[in-house]
C-alpha cells in the first residue's frame, strides 16, 4: 500500500468522524454553538450525504476485486459527489458563526465544545481539503 493510499484511508476516518460529531454536536434540541441558527435540513443533509458518502466510498476502496471497472467508475464517481456534497454543507453549517448585526440581532450561544469556531472551521474547511485530496487521488488513479 503506497503512502497516498494510506492518506486517503485516514482521511476517509477522519471525514466519517467530522460528520458524526458535527451531528452530535448541532443535533441537540439548542442547536449548537455560533451566532445564527442554520436549520435542521442542513444539518440533516450533511449527516445523511455524509453516511452515504462513507459507505459508497467504502465499497470503491475496498471493493475494486468485486465490481466491474465501469461499474467501479460510477461508484467512485458517485463517492465523490456525495462527499462534495457534504464538504459544502458543512461549508454552509459554518455560517452560523457569522456575526449577526441589526437590534434584533442575538448574541453568540456557546457551548461544551470550544470556545468560538475554531473547531467548526477546522473541521469543515478540512472536510473540504479532505475532498479535493480524494478528487486528486480517483483523477490520479490513486486509489
Amino acid at each position: 500500500m503506497s503512502t497516498e493510499q494510506i492518506i486517503v484511508y485516514v482521511l476517509t476516518a477522519l471525514a466519517a468522524l467530522v460528520v458524526v460529531l458535527t451531528r452530535l454536536r448541532l443535533g441537540r434540541g439548542e442547536g449548537g454553538a455560533g451566532r445564527v441558527y442554520v436549520g435542521r435540513a442542513l444539518l440533516t443533509l450533511h449527516t445523511v450525504s455524509g453516511g452515504l458518502a462513507l459507505v459508497v466510498w467504502l465499497v470503491f476502496l475496498l471493493g475494486g476485486d468485486v465490481v466491474s471497472e465501469g461499474t467501479e467508475n460510477l461508484i467512485g464517481i458517485a463517492a465523490l459527489a456525495l462527499w462534495w456534497l457534504v464538504a459544502l454543507a458543512g461549508l454552509l453549517i459554518l455560517v452560523r458563526w457569522l456575526p449577526s448585526r441589526g437590534r434584533h440581532s442575538a448574541d453568540g450561544t456557546q457551548d461544551t465544545w470550544s470556545d468560538g469556531p475554531g473547531l467548526s472551521v477546522l473541521a469543515h474547511v478540512g472536510m473540504a481539503a479532505g475532498v479535493a485530496v480524494f478528487t486528486w487521488a480517483y483523477l490520479s488513479s490513486v486509489v
